[in-house]
């Protein structure tokens, strides 16, 4: 929704009281607002009672109310975030508008991390429990619900087109979108908002189109000129005559610093120093004076001390960025846009790392990410490859990922990791979700730098002491900067040392001048407005003179009375050292009033437990209520395979007095419920962590009484099942708990692709048994591991040096032909090879020890060996 004419949707709230009466707004213009649409919102606004900033051209936060937006890519935005001013969309005035009240402005923010926002959603033909997830999810992500269809619905969720809610839509014309819950689900799972038009009811491509059919490639020009950390040519911007162009003013009223390491020669230095320059900026070579700082690598004395202090810190392609658009962006937004690590990312140079499916620009910003990251990158994939990086799962290069096992995971990955600066777990579901007719390019470089990584790692927080010590030998100007950042942005400081603020209180009284050169500050040349500055709270809160010089006879007189407070301050320096170390810290909880003893005493009784102090005694109390407090995890994680009777008659509050949780994974699970022993990929899979296996009959005494009973009492037994499979399920459950999952101990086994029941299937069984299942096409290549044993006291099975490698394989005719390059394959490495039929694996899985029998193997003409 956009507003395109005040007078059609303003007309109406212009006789009745100002809706806007008590709104002070100031509206930021970028790429997507330009002038003239500002203009127009400026007349809206102010017909129903707002009132605009005084100073349009700058942002200052005193009395602000709204600030209006599409972007968060403005100086001030931390600053407002952390007063709760509301930054909104455009949209959020006509929604105003036509609610004649002021809208909630969480559902129309420009925050990338509520990708939602905006969106008025309503659930049609669903599941109760579907479309509780759904409205739980669009709340917690920005959007809304509605539970009518309206003018004010953006999106109706339904599973076909013949709901009340669809017709409504076609037969008013709505301008609304009617999708399948599919897109919700794919979109929370990435965390990211994907395109809708494959999930488009009456005919939505993802119900249409096979799993092989090629999906389109997503262009991304929005990535040029951040998607490499080294620059591409010298920016040269023009200034057009048109009023929908501004003049060159990035760099308004700022000081940049650019640092040694960029190596830059004496003409482009002078060159991009000419540019800031026309962009309204100055040019410093002290950090302290410094607004900007621009360097390569995250190492330093000035890039520590610029982060520190809250300063702008980017590199040169971020820099021609700013100049090229003429618009301030963070540097922070795009993860290129950051200095990188002379050394990378630790443990990225084990990886080689090869794309696929990503093009254009996305391609060359992946390519220089991983890069950065420190990993080696191939253009093509090999064997040796440990991961590939894919926007989708059609090619020819994901095909033999699976056949060589190589990990296969979305740009997700490679990006969080980078901008957590820690391997990301590949077992997270976000990595390996790859949306059906989707290609993940359209969601490439939406990930931002993580600010508090950045400084855990890179420029961690120094002790108070080492703060004061510093603060004394550092320019007048800068102390004040750094007591206004502290006062706002780093508020636990003083809490812990209230002491340690007077260190300074000296200095701003001896300030009386202004003849100190430095950066653009607030109270400075533009002591009447905040001029667009880098991103500080501590600006818009300083109030009267900030930068006036000290005389120059009181450096040393403030060094002197610096090191005396030191001095008074070394017990609470070394107390506070001693409450860091440990559990809970100085800022979780602090430390007990009543002296060092009290702490130290009580605190280690309250471990032993042998005191019974009152700190002791509190704390073990605490410990006692602790798990009133949360439910923690079930008694019984209950797995279920087989019932079909449960499907629907369980109800949710019945597990919860029954202190159980009926779960779908077999690797979580504390019980096992089955009529009888089973063949099953949940009973095999979950047998091999040794869970209680439990009758049915359990689940219907449940069900009954709406109590659990004991388990004991309900142990499955099945004679049958016993002597059919030649096991004992009390022995089975014996073996299962001490092979702890590794029965296979990371061997390989190779599967056929068209494999009766699936490939994931047995590739499933095995991993639960701790194997490595690997996918066989044919391919040449070599063997991807050890093989495994056939005989609980011999590897070989009576043949002295060799080892044999598995094949599980049906009997068609497609599988029948690779059974020779198999052969070839596995005896080029001088081991053995074995086609066997599938009853191999689950026998082995089910008795849970590794056995063999000759009926397990399929001879060449395709008859099992006995």
């Amino acid at each position: 929704m956009a507003v395109d004419d005040g007078n059609n949707v303003a007309a109406s709230a212009v006789d009745a009281a100002p809706l806007f009466s008590q709104v002070q707004f100031h509206i930021v213009e970028s790429e997507d607002l330009r002038k003239s649409r500002a203009d127009q919102l400026i007349h809206v606004l102010s017909r129903n009672g707002a009132t605009l900033h005084p100073d349009p051209e700058k942002l200052s936060l005193n009395g602000l109310t709204h600030i209006i937006s599409t972007t968060i890519d403005f100086p001030d935005f931390e600053a407002a975030s952390s007063l709760l001013i509301p930054i909104v969309k455009p949209d959020w005035i006509e929604a105003s508008l036509m609610k004649r009240r002021l809208a909630n402005p969480r559902s129309h923010s420009p925050d990338p991390r509520l990708f939602f926002s905006g969106l008025v959603v309503c659930c049609a033909d669903l599941p109760s429990g579907d479309k509780s997830a759904i409205i739980g999810g669009v709340l917690a992500m920005g959007g809304l619900h509605s539970s009518a269809v309206s003018k004010m619905v953006t999106h109706v969720v339904a599973l076909t087109m013949d709901s009340t809610q669809c017709q409504t839509v076609v037969v008013k014309k709505l301008n609304c979108k009617i999708v399948l819950p599919h897109w919700f689900d794919d979109c929370l799972k990435l965390g990211k908002r994907i395109n809708e038009t494959p999930y488009l009811l009456p005919n939505p491509e993802i119900l249409q189109k096979g799993p092989h059919d090629q999906i389109t490639d997503t262009p991304r020009p929005d990535l040029q000129g951040a998607s490499s950390t080294m620059p591409g040519r010298l920016p040269t911007p023009f200034e057009s005559p048109s009023s929908e162009r501004r003049k060159m003013n990035v760099f308004k009223d700022k000081k940049v610093m650019l640092s040694q390491d960029l190596q830059l020669g004496s003409h482009l230095r002078g060159t991009i120093e000419d540019l800031i320059l026309k962009g309204e900026g100055l040019v410093t070579g002290s950090i302290h004076k410094a607004d900007i700082f621009i360097c390569h690598y995250r190492e330093g004395e000035d890039y520590q001390t610029a982060s520190r202090a809250r300063k702008d810190v980017g590199n040169l392609p971020w820099l021609y960025h700013l100049i090229t658009n003429n618009t301030w962006t963070s540097p922070f937004r795009r993860l290129l846009h950051y200095p990188i690590a002379r050394e990378g990312l630790p443990g990225f140079k084990d990886f080689r790392i090869s794309l696929s499916n990503y093009n254009g620009e996305a391609r060359i910003y992946l390519e220089n990410l991983a890069k950065a990251a420190g990993c080696e990158f191939t253009k093509t994939m090999k064997m040796d490859n440990t991961h590939l990086i894919t926007a989708h799962m059609i090619s020819e290069k994901c095909d033999a990922a699976k056949e060589w096992n190589i990990h296969t995971i979305n740009h997700l990955w490679l990006e969080e990791s980078y901008a957590k600066w820690q391997i990301q777990s590949l077992s997270n579901a976000r990595y390996t979700h790859f949306p059906p007719r989707t290609n993940l390019t359209e969601v490439v470089g939406r990930t931002p730098i993580d600010k508090e990584s950045l400084e855990r790692v890179f420029f961690p927080k120094l002790p108070d002491a080492v703060v004061a010590a510093q603060e004394s030998d550092l320019p007048q100007p800068m102390q004040q900067r750094d007591r206004n950042i502290s006062s706002n942005n780093v508020s636990n400081r003083s809490a812990v040392h209230p002491s340690s603020s007077g260190i300074s209180d000296d200095h701003s009284r001896s300030r009386n001048d202004d003849s100190t050169p430095r950066g653009p500050k607030q109270g400075r040349r533009h002591s009447e407005g905040a001029a667009l500055r880098t991103p500080s709270t501590a600006k818009y809160v300083a109030e009267g003179k900030e930068n006036e010089t000290p005389s120059t006879t009181g450096s040393r007189r403030a060094k002197d009375r610096a090191v005396a407070r030191l001095h008074s301050l070394g017990p609470d320096i070394a107390l506070y050292e001693k409450e860091k170390k440990r559990a809970g810290g100085v800022v979780f909880g602090g430390r007990k009033n009543g002296g060092d003893d009290l702490v130290d005493a009580n605190w280690k009784r309250s471990i032993s437990g042998d005191g019974d102090g009152d700190i002791g005694a509190d704390r073990e109390e605490r410990d006692a209520k602790r798990p009133k407090k949360s439910k923690g995890l079930p008694e019984m994680r209950l797995l279920l395979s087989g019932y079909q009777r449960w499907v629907g008659n369980l109800k949710r509050e019945n597990e919860d007095k029954a202190s159980i949780s009926v779960v779908n994974d077999p690797f979580h699970c504390t019980h096992l419920a089955a009529p009888r022993i089973l063949r099953t990929q949940k009973f095999i899979c979950a047998l091999a962590h040794g869970p209680v296996i439990l009758s049915t009959d359990f689940v219907d005494e449940c069900l009954l009484r709406n109590e659990a009973p004991k388990p004991e009492n309900f142990l499955l037994k099945d004679v049958d099942g016993e002597k059919h499979h030649c096991i004992k399920i009390v022995e089975v459950t014996k073996r299962a708990k001490a092979n702890k999952g590794q029965l296979l101990q990371g061997d390989a086994v190779y599967v056929t692709e068209n494999i009766n029941g699936g490939f994931e299937t047995y590739k499933s069984i095995i991993e639960a048994n701790g194997g490595k299942c690997v996918l066989y096409r044919g391919r040449a290549g070599s063997v991807t591991s050890r093989s495994v044993a056939t005989d609980n006291a011999s590897k070989d099975k009576g043949r002295p040096g060799t080892e044999e490698v598995y094949l599980i394989s049906g009997h068609s005719q497609d599988e029948v032909r690779l059974w020779t390059k198999f052969q070839r394959m596995v005896e080029a490495s001088g081991q053995v090879s074995k086609i066997v039929k599938t009853d191999w694996v689950l026998d082995l899985a089910l008795s849970q020890e590794i056995k063999w029998d000759d009926t397990y193997e399929i001879t060449s003409n395709g008859s099992s060996a006995a």
